[in-house]
């Protein structure tokens, strides 16, 4: 019973059942974000559309997974599937590309001039055809007012997400 509580397991585990979500999703024009299992038997599965989530995705998806899951002998109590929100997780490469221009917020791996914590608007990179060693940029303010571009690859990001400034009524800027 030991190695099954191994973090490798668990790791295994977790990728196996992203690719398993992953490839069952192909078709339903929607992307998989993440699949996360919380405690009390929570599945959480996270999609994400370029034009936005509706609840009618999250149904559709929900309806299916419920069925796929059921038919490869997935164990969870309850699904549950909705979008991103606003500060959405960028967790592959692509969604560098797919977010450049946006205001991130990213922590990395190893310290830059003290710092591991970065936010400000994300540079494209050069190619749209990321992967783990492409380069990127951040273009953020310092605390002086000086504005300056950390450049960094997506191997050296230890999490990122989407930092967007909501005015007071709840709007994007």
């Amino acid at each position: 019973m030991g190695w099954l509580c191994s973090p490798f397991f668990l790791d295994f585990m977790a990728a196996d059942l992203f690719a398993l979500t992953q490839a069952s999703l192909v078709g339903l024009d929607v992307e998989l974000v993440d699949v996360e299992r919380a405690p009390g038997g929570l599945l959480r599965v996270t999609i994400d559309r370029p034009e936005g989530v509706r609840i009618e995705d999250c149904e559709r998806v929900s309806r299916h997974l419920s069925r796929v899951f059921e038919v490869e002998d997935i164990d969870y109590r309850r699904l549950e599937v909705g979008s991103p929100g606003v500060d959405r997780p960028l967790k592959r490469p692509e969604d560098f590309v797919r977010f450049a221009g946006q205001r991130v917020e990213v922590r990395l791996r190893q310290p830059v001039d003290n710092r591991k914590v970065f936010a400000g608007v994300l540079q494209a990179a050069e190619t749209e055809l990321a992967s783990a060693s492409t380069t990127f940029g951040l273009e953020y303010e310092t605390q002086s007012g000086e504005v300056q571009v950390l450049r960094f690859s997506f191997d050296d990001v230890e999490r990122a997400k989407l930092d967007p400034i909501l005015d007071f009524k709840g709007k994007k800027r």
